[in-house]
């Protein structure tokens, strides 16, 4: 009698904790469609506020970054701090239209130049790119080097795999609340010195590198 007391309180437990319940297709579809939606829950938030996962798509930042690697950044850091000279950046270079399909890069008046389509209706373009000039910076380049500030000494880029060509002297006087971004790759980088808008505004910078993930794991500087 003891013994069949003992199954039956240990029967009651198993249905008060959920068990010894019948197989019910139903309450597995819920099980597994709510841990779907807190993981998509997760990866949003961790991708619009924690980090961005870049692919790096040309040779600009080499011999830093390759061709084809994959790189991630904290978006915290320009959350609560400002980018700093010498960072490693992702950055809102402009939009592809979704319209009429020029690539262009973001203009003041938030339009696509050629058809006027809204930038927030078009897909978003990131660089990844260098801080070389901070707001209220002054950079001049030539003969080969950076110099900031009035400095007669050349800042000191050990991560150029060559000299700078510098066919003319440059001169920036960076604005407050925008960056100086150039690449690491100097000679073959596309970058302030050609661009139409030769500043980055601060809302535009998204997250600084920190290291990278593919090919092979290494921290970036």
């Amino acid at each position: 009698m003891k013994n069949r007391d003992n199954i039956d309180k240990r029967k009651q437990t198993e249905i008060e904790n959920g068990e010894g319940k019948p197989f019910s297709w139903k309450r597995e579809l819920l099980s597994w469609i709510e841990i779907l939606v807190i993981a998509a829950a997760a990866a949003f938030i961790l991708d619009t506020f924690i980090i961005a996962n870049s692919r790096i798509p040309s040779g600009s930042m080499e011999n830093t970054i390759m061709t084809g690697d994959r790189v991630i950044g904290s978006r915290l850091s320009y959350t609560f701090g400002n980018p700093e000279r010498g960072d490693i950046a992702i950055f809102v270079f402009g939009y592809t239209c979704r319209s009429c399909g020029v690539e262009y890069q973001k203009t003041p008046e938030n339009v696509c130049p050629v058809c006027g389509r809204k930038d927030r209706q078009n897909k978003v373009i990131y660089y990844v790119k260098r801080v070389i000039g901070v707001p209220g910076d002054v950079v001049d380049i030539h003969d080969g080097h950076v110099y900031l500030n009035g400095s007669d000494t050349p800042e000191t880029e050990s991560y150029l795999s060559e000299e700078m060509m510098t066919p003319q002297t440059l001169h920036y006087e960076v604005p407050e609340g925008h960056y100086l971004m150039l690449g690491d790759n100097r000679n073959y980088s596309l970058d302030a010195r050609f661009w139409r808008y030769t500043y980055i505004p601060e809302d535009q910078m998204v997250a600084k590198v920190l290291f990278r993930y593919f090919p092979k794991i290494s921290l970036l500087k």
